[in-house]
């Protein structure tokens, strides 16, 4: 439940003919895992530091999802704080989360916190290195410039 519901609006496709069912679906998914995920019992032989961390980091996918869907769906406000649960608990640094936080924290006028995950972004190695660190610079600006939205 939890991969497919971040994966679904990471590949999504906005003028695909089912988009908006897509969306619905991943963020089905995405709740119902962290609903279920809480209440799965240990297995026998796993350790409790595993298991905890299975948990943690699949409650991570799952919150991942969701706010991936409130991103797509332009609710930027409502993305906040599923992203941010989902770096919380991620025990593996995913630039596209941080990346998408900090879109999210620009759009809703949150320029420092928008540059400080964009700059979080840009510590990670791969394909949205260059990218988020030129959107700290511009972040940055932002907040040096503009009036930012209260919490």
């Amino acid at each position: 439940m939890a991969v497919i519901s971040q994966t679904i609006p990471r590949v999504y496709n906005a003028s695909a003919p089912d988009a908006a069912k897509r969306l619905d679906k991943a963020e089905a998914l995405g709740k119902r895992a962290v609903e279920v995920i809480p209440t799965i019992p240990k297995p026998e032989g796993m350790t409790d530091e595993v298991f905890t961390n299975s948990k943690n980091q699949t409650l991570a996918m799952a919150h991942s999802g969701i706010g991936l869907v409130n991103w797509r769906r332009g609710k930027y406000a409502d993305a906040i704080p599923e992203l941010e649960q989902s770096l919380k608990l991620d025990t593996i640094a995913d630039p596209v989360n941080w990346f998408v936080l900090g879109i999210v924290n620009q759009n809703t006028s949150h320029f420092e916190d928008a540059a400080s995950a964009f700059a979080k972004c840009a510590l990670i190695a791969g394909k949205l290195q260059d990218t988020c660190k030129a959107k700290t610079e511009e972040a940055k600006k932002l907040a040096a410039t503009k009036l930012s939205a209260p919490k």
